[in-house]
């Protein structure tokens, strides 16, 4: 039985892809030639080290009729939908959209989190959580440098991203570690990650309740304490390709 429009449209939605996104596509790397999913797994297979411009992306590959074509939404042989996120200037597709995709003309590059959620700070370079707006410590282009724990590259990132007091950035995921080696201060600047007057207190107050309970032998126990203070600093807009 022969598929109408809409059920050729939405065939395989979820069902191709890769580690990195869910499509219906691959795509032609105009760098060496080669076809990969996406230009994350171009960029983790080549030897040389060298990387897809994301740009520069001119052919694709329906993964389900595998004609090669130019970069469009919607294959033109089949009719499937290659990705029900579609952006033509960064050429990239997600069938996931739960993801809440959009595209940053400042930043030049596809974000996730929904566009409300984020603003773009034009001295930091990049997309901020909208509860950093006029809250934060700016930087020029502080995200368009590498994590100074794991040395990856920030702005465009997958990985959540987190804005320190101070206004210098690293991942999120790196940002705990950094807290399980009882690190509490920038690795850039040095500055207190949290605001330490408060800790103090707190630790001035713990203090005077040990005290209240030492024992016969005049001794008191006195627990190893972390700051108290450990909100999450403020996630920047992951990238998205």
């Amino acid at each position: 039985m022969e598929l109408d429009d809409a059920s050729r449209h939405g065939f395989g939605r979820m069902g191709f892809g890769c580690k990195h996104y869910r499509r219906r596509c691959r795509i032609r790397a105009p760098c060496c030639n080669d076809v990969f999913h996406c230009r994350h797994c171009h960029n983790e297979s080549t030897k040389d080290g060298h990387e897809l411009d994301r740009h520069a992306v001119e052919s694709v590959i329906c993964l389900v009729c595998d004609t090669e074509q130019p970069v469009a939404q919607v294959c033109y042989n089949c009719g499937v939908c290659m990705g029900e996120y579609f952006c033509s200037a960064c050429k990239f597709f997600d069938d996931d959209v739960d993801r809440e995709h959009f595209h940053c003309q400042d930043c030049g590059i596809c974000r996730v989190g929904g566009k409300d959620n984020f603003f773009h700070c034009e001295k930091c370079g990049s997309c901020y959580s909208v509860s950093l707006r006029d809250k934060h410590c700016c930087i020029e282009n502080s995200m368009k440098n590498n994590c100074p724990i794991c040395y990856e590259y920030l702005f465009d990132s997958l990985r959540e991203t987190s804005v320190l007091r101070c206004g210098h950035t690293m991942h999120l995921q790196c940002f705990h570690e950094m807290l399980k080696h009882d690190k509490f201060s920038c690795p850039i600047c040095s500055m207190p990650i949290f605001d330490m007057d408060k800790f103090l207190r707190a630790l001035d107050a713990e203090i005077e309740a040990n005290m209240l309970h030492i024992d016969y032998m005049g001794k008191a126990s006195f627990g190893h304490r972390r700051p108290v203070d450990h909100t999450i600093p403020p996630q920047e807009a992951k990238a998205m390709d």
